[in-house]
């Protein structure tokens, strides 16, 4: 009985409770609110047109790649390689004959003739032959580099056959004048040159003297001589220290068809000229021409190189000919040069080169009275034929002259 009376209570509370929540809002004072404010009313907008409308491009269509196709692989040309110019040979020429060289380039020592002849024949040709006279004949032949051993032997047979014969025609002093002369140029001296070949090898000519002399240009013209007589020819360029002293003697070679053998610039000049020697034995040629590099007679390992030199060639055999080249206008310096080298390589023979045009034609005669060596051959020119065999008589008629 209890739990209803509890039950209803509590059901009460609830109603009451519920009635009371619905009736307290009508009781309450309702806020306060601002004052209304009048909407404001904008002006009406003017009409824009609408912006026209756009045009609408398609894309452009991209045409489609064309098919890829594989490139040939490339032609590589071939190169054309050009010849090279053809250079003709020069011509072989034909020396000239040697013999009469000398008659026919007498016109050369027209300068020496002025003293020798001219000069000595007015002396002689004198109505009186005094002692002054006869010193002004000295003193000519010592000015032309007779020397004066020579001088002094030459004038004093003069003067004694002047005094046997007593006045003589300008003829007469002119053939004394002569034959004194060539017995001071000594022509029984042998002047050949050794070039012909002898139990089955060449004959080797070493070709020496120092810078200056023209030994490449007289080497040149020595093989022009030899060719001229017959014989065959080879050259060996061992001048390796002057540059183009090759080039030079190959030159010479070319034009009269002689053979060059030559080493490269700074070579050991000993193995060239002993390559040339070697050549010209399998070759079969009569004649070797070793030129040699120009020497200073004062630089004693210069000099000593050039006796290697002549060693080294003589492994094939003995050197049959050692010729000295001497600048003519050099005068009585050329003898020193000529004993330093004689000491050296044993020189067998003399070559006087520019002789021409000079009145120092009495060299010839200094050097055979000086070293015994012969005179061998002489140079009258710059032509490739103006290189003569020594001949005493020619050459003296040649200094003398013929005209009274």
């Amino acid at each position: 009985m209890e739990s209803y009376i509890v039950f209803g209570l509590v059901l009460l509370v609830v109603v009451i409770g519920a009635t009371l929540a619905l009736v307290a809002p009508r009781f309450r004072k309702p806020p306060t609110l601002p004052p209304a404010q009048k909407p404001t009313v904008a002006p009406p907008a003017e009409k824009v047109p609408p912006p026209p409308a756009k045009k609408t491009v398609p894309p452009p269509v991209k045409p489609a790649p064309p098919p890829v196709v594989e490139a040939p692989p490339p032609v590589v040309p071939t190169p054309t390689v050009e010849a090279p110019p053809v250079v003709e040979a020069p011509p072989v020429e034909t020396p000239e004959p040697t013999a009469g060289r000398l008659v026919r380039l007498r016109a050369r020592l027209s300068r020496s003739q002025n003293v020798f002849g001219k000069g000595l024949l007015a002396l002689l040709s004198r109505d009186k032959l005094d002692d002054d006279t006869w010193d002004e004949i000295e003193e000519t032949l010592i000015g032309a580099d007779v020397g004066v051993a020579a001088t002094t032997e030459i004038v004093g047979k003069l003067r004694e056959r002047a005094r046997v014969h007593g006045t003589a025609t300008a003829s007469e002093l002119r053939g004394m004048l002569t034959d004194e002369l060539v017995a001071a140029l000594q022509p029984e001296m042998d002047r050949t040159l050794a070039a012909t070949r002898r139990a089955g090898r060449p004959s080797v000519l070493l070709i020496v003297g120092v810078n200056g002399a023209g030994k490449t240009t007289t080497c040149g013209k020595i093989a022009r001589v030899l060719i001229a007589d017959g014989h065959t020819v080879l050259m060996g360029a061992a001048d390796t220290f002057r540059a183009a002293a090759a080039e030079q003697l190959t030159t010479w070679g070319s034009r009269v068809g002689a053979e060059v053998v030559r080493g490269p610039e700074g070579a050991d000049p000993a193995s060239v000229a002993f390559d040339a020697v070697k050549r010209g034995i399998d070759a079969g040629v009569d004649t070797v021409l070793i030129d040699t590099a120009g020497r200073l007679q004062n630089k004693v390992g210069l000099m000593d190189e050039l006796g290697k030199v002549k060693r080294v060639v003589e492994k094939h055999g003995p050197v049959d000919e050692t010729l000295l080249i001497l600048d003519a206008t050099t005068g009585q310096n050329g003898l020193e040069q000529a004993r330093v080298f004689t000491e050296v390589v044993d020189v067998t023979g003399v070559v006087l080169t520019k002789l021409d045009g000079t009145a120092k034609g009495g060299i010839v005669i200094a050097v055979q009275r000086k070293l015994g060596i012969p005179v061998k051959l002489v140079g009258l020119g710059e032509g490739p034929d103006d290189l003569a065999p020594f001949d005493a008589r020619q050459f003296v008629d040649a200094l003398v002259g013929t005209d009274a």
